[in-house]
């Protein structure tokens, strides 16, 4: 099975200048937790919705609204927090590749690109989908049916 196959190529990306609080809802509102940081149609980093609530916790910088509600104003920048120097993967790789990675460097997204140009992203949740599918597909078959098809492969 190919990255490809399992890959998301429905992007939202962020550019390092966006503002942190924008940037919060953007991850809300799309309901998605990594965000690929172009700059000038390069990517140039990642953030996830954990870098962004770790910066956007409870700190000073707020005002408070006659109803007694406050608001948390965030001055920083993408920039700031995202991840550098990130790990891709082509989507012609084996989506075996693309998890082993994942599980090594302890991450749980790679961009995937070709000719240097973002193409789409793949997640361990897409991995894990993948897996139930397979699985739940091998399930309905019997075990004579299974060693014949290892045979066949060998």
């Amino acid at each position: 099975m190919k990255v490809k196959e399992l890959m998301s190529t429905k992007l939202v990306t962020v550019d390092p200048d966006d503002r942190l609080d924008r940037v919060f809802f953007l991850l809300t509102m799309e309901n998605i937790r990594h965000l690929p940081v172009i700059d000038q149609n390069k990517l140039v980093g990642i953030l996830s919705d954990r870098d962004i609530k770790k910066t956007l916790a409870p700190k000073k910088n707020f005002i408070e609204r006659r109803s007694g509600t406050t608001i948390q104003l965030s001055t920083s920048k993408v920039k700031s927090i995202m991840k550098r120097g990130i790990i891709t993967i082509k989507p012609e790789s084996r989506a075996a590749d693309a998890a082993a990675i994942m599980v090594k460097r302890k991450i749980g997204v790679l961009p995937v690109t070709h000719k240097d140009k973002l193409v789409g992203i793949i997640t361990a949740s897409d991995i894990l989908k993948a897996f139930v599918k397979m699985s739940n597909t091998l399930d309905g078959i019997n075990r004579p049916e299974i060693i014949e098809l290892i045979n066949q492969l060998n």
